[in-house]
């Protein structure tokens, strides 16, 4: 199982960005994926997931702001944030279960000790 997140970079208060989430190695298309972010000296936070059907949960503090969709044909997650603030900056990562012994679990994983965990991205909003 593998992962990898792209598309941070440097972006300016108010601006978007779409983070993206490369997956192989497993059944994409039966797989829950996650996002969370890490800020400077603080906790891992989750963001929220997408399931195989493409339904969605959020962090009931993430709404509004943060879309989360899936592109099975690509096997690629994504992560859009809208009008972005300087404490949206952040390591951003995302991860699954994915499958093992041809079981795939559709569970939107919450914490990086659970499942597989790319690098993250590096988002810095700033003016």
């Amino acid at each position: 199982v593998q992962v990898v997140e792209s598309g941070g970079g440097f972006v300016e208060p108010g601006g978007s960005l779409q983070l993206s989430c490369a997956a192989s190695g497993f059944v994409f298309s039966s797989s829950a994926m996650s996002w969370a972010r890490q800020a400077p000296g603080k906790g891992l936070e989750w963001l929220g997931g997408v399931y195989s059907d493409r339904t969605t949960r959020y962090n009931d503090s993430m709404k509004g702001r943060f879309t989360i969709s899936r592109d099975n044909a690509k096997n690629t997650a994504y992560l859009q944030i809208n009008s972005l603030k300087p404490e949206d900056t952040a390591v951003y990562y995302c991860g699954t279960r994915g499958c093992k012994e041809k079981v795939c679990y559709d569970i939107v994983v919450e914490t990086t000790t659970d499942g597989y965990w790319g690098r993250g991205t590096q988002v810095i909003v700033s003016s």
